[in-house]
C-alpha cells in the first residue's frame, strides 16, 4: 500500500495541478505546492486512520452482541486488549518489519526488528518529512496500524466463549508484531508480490484473509464449544446475548470501511485524487448494499424466513469483497461484487458446520472467503491483474499465515493451555475469567 504507491506519487509532485481554495474551483496548469499536497495527503491519511479505528468499536459491538451473555465482559477485555497491545508492538517490532529499512529480504527484516518506528521531529517542514516526502510518517503510521489492529480483532469473535485470556493475547502480539507485518510487506513494502504484480488495494487478502486464516487455526486447534454439536452431528443453536449491538457494530464497521478503503488511495493532493477517493466510497457503499439484500433474500428463500445475523454478515462480506479493488468497478459491477459476498456468507456458515469448525460471530466466511473472492474478483474489472499472479499471491499468504499461525497456536496449547476447563466454560468466561459480568441483573444465558 504504501511504497509502490507512494513513488508514483512522489515522482508526479511537480506536475500536480493545484487545488485552488476560492469558489471557483482548480485552476488547470498549475502546480500545487509541495507543502499542500504534503497537507492535504497526511490529512488523508489521518481521517481515514480514525475511521478505520472507530472499526474496533465495531468489532467490539458486533462480538458483544453475538456471543452468550456469560461471555460479553470477555470480548469487550479482548478488543480493547488487543488494539493496545496492537499499537504497541506494530510501533516496536510490525512498522519498520513491513516496510523494511533496507531490501525485503533478510537485511530488511533484520534491520526493520531492530528499529522501532520513529516520528518527524517536531516542527519538521515538508521537504525534510520523511523517507518519501508525500505525507507525514505519523500519519502513515497511525493509519497503517489500524489496519494491522484489524487483522487481530478478526480472530477474537472466531475463537470466543472458550479461550483464555492471556494466551489468545500472546497470539496477537505475534500476530500484529511479525506475522501481519512480514506477509504485509510482500505486497505493501514493495516485496515479492508486488513485483510480481498483486494487486490488492486495501487488502482483501493482506488485511482480511490473513485475519481469517489465523482464526481458521485457532478454532480448529480450540475445537467447538461445549454442547455446539449434538451426539447426531446437528448443531445446537447458540443465540447471541443481543442483536441490537450486534446491528449497531454492523454499522459502525460500515462507516469505518470509508476509511479503510477511501484512505488506501494515498494521495489527495490532486482533482483525480479526490475524484477517486469518492468513487471508492461509492463502490464501497454499494458493495456492502448488494451484500446485505443478496444475504437478506437468500435466506429468506432457503428458509423461509430471513436471517439477521446472515443479513449483517452479507453486508460485512460485501465490504471485504470490494476492499481488494474498490476503484475500478462500476457502480452496478461493485453491487454484484458484494452480493457474492453475502451469497458466500450464506452457504459457508452451514459448510463451516457440517465440518463442525465452529466460529461464533461468523467471521471465517466474511473475512477468509469472502477476501478469496475480493482478490480474485480484481480481475473482472481491472485490466492489470492477472489471474495466476492474484491466485498465487493468495496461497502465498495463505500457506505462511497458517503455517506461522498454526506453529503459534500450538506451543501455546501444549506450555500455557488455550481453552479453559469444561466447568469455567459453561459457567461463562466472565466470570472464571474476570470476575465480572456485562449483565450481573440477568440471570447467564
Amino acid at each position: 500500500m504504501k511504497l509502490t504507491k507512494s513513488l508514483l506519487v512522489g515522482a508526479a509532485l511537480t506536475a500536480l495541478p493545484t487545488l485552488a481554495l476560492a469558489q471557483d474551483g482548480p485552476t488547470p496548469g498549475v502546480n500545487a505546492s509541495t507543502d499542500s499536497v504534503f497537507i492535504f495527503n497526511s490529512l488523508l491519511f489521518l481521517i481515514g486512520g480514525f475511521l478505520v479505528f472507530w472499526m474496533a468499536a465495531g468489532f467490539a459491538m458486533l462480538e458483544a452482541g453475538l456471543v452468550r451473555s456469560k461471555n460479553v465482559t470477555m470480548q469487550l477485555t479482548k478488543n480493547i486488549a488487543l488494539f493496545s497491545l496492537a499499537a504497541i508492538f506494530y510501533y516496536l517490532i510490525g512498522y519498520n518489519l513491513m516496510y523494511p529499512l533496507g531490501t525485503w529480504m533478510m537485511e530488511g527484516v533484520l534491520s526493520g526488528v531492530w528499529g522501532p518506528g520513529v516520528l518527524e521531529a517536531v516542527g519538521v517542514t515538508a521537504d525534510a518529512a520523511d523517507d518519501y516526502g508525500y505525507a507525514s510518517t505519523g500519519s502513515d503510521f497511525f493509519f497503517q496500524l489500524m489496519f494491522c489492529a484489524t487483522t487481530a480483532s478478526i480472530v477474537s469473535g472466531t475463537v470466543a466463549e472458550r479461550i483464555k485470556l492471556w494466551p489468545f493475547l500472546i497470539f496477537v502480539i505475534v500476530l500484529t508484531s511479525v506475522i501481519y507485518p512480514l506477509q504485509a510487506s510482500w505486497k505493501w513494502g514493495g516485496g515479492f508480490l508486488d513485483e510480481m504484480g498483486f494487486l490488492d488495494f486495501a487488502g482483501s487478502t493482506v488485511v482480511h484473509s490473513v485475519g481469517g486464516w489465523a482464526a481458521l487455526v485457532g478454532a480448529l486447534i480450540l475445537g467447538p464449544r461445549i454442547g455446539k454439536y449434538n451426539k447426531e452431528g446437528r448443531v445446537v443453536p447458540m443465540p447471541g446475548s443481543n442483536l441490537a449491538l450486534a446491528t449497531l457494530g454492523t454499522f459502525i464497521l460500515w462507516l469505518g470501511w470509508f476509511g479503510f478503503n477511501g484512505g488506501s488511495q494515498l494521495a489527495m493532493g490532486t482533482v483525480g485524487d479526490v475524484a477517486d477517493v469518492s468513487r471508492i466510497f461509492a463502490n464501497t457503499n454499494t458493495a456492502a448494499a448488494g451484500g446485505a439484500i443478496a444475504a437478506l433474500i437468500l435466506t429468506q428463500l432457503l428458509y423461509k424466513k430471513p436471517d439477521l445475523t446472515m443479513v449483517l454478515n452479507g453486508a460485512l462480506a460485501g465490504l471485504v469483497s470490494i476492499t481488494a479493488e474498490p476503484l475500478t468497478p462500476s457502480l452496478g459491477a461493485a453491487t454484484l461484487i458484494g452480493a457474492v459476498g453475502g451469497v458466500i456468507v450464506v452457504f459457508a456458515v452451514p459448510f463451516l458446520d457440517k465440518l463442525k469448525i465452529d466460529d461464533v460471530v461468523g467471521a471465517i466466511p466474511v473475512h477468509l472467503f469472502a477476501g478469496i473472492w475480493g482478490t480474485i474478483a480484481v480481475v473482472l474489472t481491472n485490466g492489470d491483474a492477472s489471474l495466476g499472479v492474484q491466485l498465487y499471491s493468495i496461497l502465498v499468504v495463505g500457506v505462511f499465515t497458517v503455517v506461522a499461525s498454526g506453529i503459534i497456536w500450538f506451543i501455546l496449547k501444549v506450555t500455557m493451555g488455550i481453552r479453559v476447563s469444561e466447568e469455567d466454560e459453561i459457567n461463562g468466561l466472565d466470570m472464571s475469567e474476570l470476575g465480572m459480568e456485562a449483565y450481573p441483573e440477568f440471570s447467564k444465558g
